[in-house]
């Protein structure tokens, strides 16, 4: 495996390698919102150390002991613009109330031997938001914390039954439905889902909505055009390239789980000869502006970032000040929007 160089952290944010070394290095001239995000991303490549840099984005934090503190508990965090405008929007509500925000980093994957931070395992903080923990057993381990939680979607096995948290969730069973009639109004019938459904509730809602709009129109569900097994963290175009590899022919329509997958499947569609939407039309879901290949021209999903952060900050603010009022599970649904993806 290639070495994780200061160059590729700062081609990855699209910054200065002098920012880099400036943030890494602990030097001034670099605002918090960027130290925080390039320390995410060297933790992230494994630039630098979990506990190193943990204890790094702690320290810039500045966590005063007289004031409440709330965690951000974060799995595997992208390094994008999307979810850090989440967390600095819930980070700049919870100042409003005087609330010192914190990060703790865990890993991707349970391994043996595993314990959580001390921070959380000690309860020194006054509550925790959960966001992109996708694996069972650490949400199991955070689930059975005795303190006040809210998570952003969890895996899709997860037992809801049991959470000890209030949950929010993207709605998606509505809005992908909503666009695959769309796409079956327009004539096109042979239709495909790319997307790990094991992997979060979201992406299993989202295949869910498309299977009703194949339902409702009488389509049969071809599960050779399905690719919703699980897809290695880090190989995702390989392993999409594979599967449509794998294709005596391409459908006429591909409704993926997300903007990232989009991406990755508009690259391979533009390498292989394909026009989209003319040859085949492909949707996502978030609205993220920073893929490349598909920005400003995919049909979507458009998630209110800043909506998002502020409502996972109230939600927090109301579970710590009643404790024990009953869980809570909230669908957010956002606006989609038509792109050319889907204009044939």
């Amino acid at each position: 495996m290639e070495k994780i160089t200061m160059q590729h952290i700062a081609d990855m944010l699209g910054i200065s390698r002098v920012t880099v070394w400036k943030v890494l290095n602990n030097r001034p001239g670099v605002s918090k919102k960027l130290r925080d995000k390039v320390l995410l991303a060297a933790i992230e490549t494994g630039y630098i150390k979990n506990g190193e840099g943990v204890k790094q984005l702690t320290d810039v934090n500045n966590i005063a002991d007289t004031q409440k503190t709330v965690s951000v508990v974060i799995s595997r965090t992208n390094p994008s613009t999307f979810w850090f405008n989440i967390i600095h929007a819930l980070a700049k509500e919870l100042d409003k109330c005087g609330i010192n925000l914190m990060y703790n980093y865990i890993p991707s994957n349970y391994y043996q031997g595993y314990t959580l931070p001390d921070v959380l395992s000690n309860r020194k903080v006054a509550g925790m938001i959960i966001i992109n923990v996708y694996d069972d057993q650490l949400l199991s381990m955070l689930n059975d914390l005795n303190i006040p939680k809210v998570f952003l979607d969890v895996a899709s096995d997860f037992s809801i039954a049991k959470i000890t948290g209030d949950l929010i969730i993207l709605e998606g069973r509505k809005t992908v439905k909503t666009i695959t009639n769309e796409i079956i109004s327009k004539g096109r019938t042979e239709i495909g889902f790319i997307g790990d459904i094991h992997y979060a509730l979201t992406n299993k809602e989202r295949f869910e909505g498309y299977v009703a709009a194949m339902k409702e129109n009488n389509l049969e569900i071809q599960e050779k055009y399905c690719m919703t097994g699980r897809i290695g963290i880090y190989s995702y175009y390989e392993e999409i390239s594979s599967f449509l590899d794998s294709l005596d022919k391409l459908p006429e329509a591909f409704v993926c789980a997300s903007d990232f997958v989009a991406n990755y499947l508009m690259q391979y569609l533009t390498e292989h000869g394909y026009k989209v939407p003319e040859d085949i039309a492909i949707s996502g879901y978030d609205g993220n502006t920073e893929y490349a290949m598909v920005s400003g021209k995919l049909t979507t999903v458009n998630v209110d970032t800043l909506h998002l952060g502020k409502r996972l900050a109230k939600q927090l603010l109301y579970r710590m000040e009643y404790p024990k009022s009953p869980i809570e599970i909230t669908h957010i649904r956002s606006d989609i929007v038509w792109g050319k993806s889907t204009d044939f």
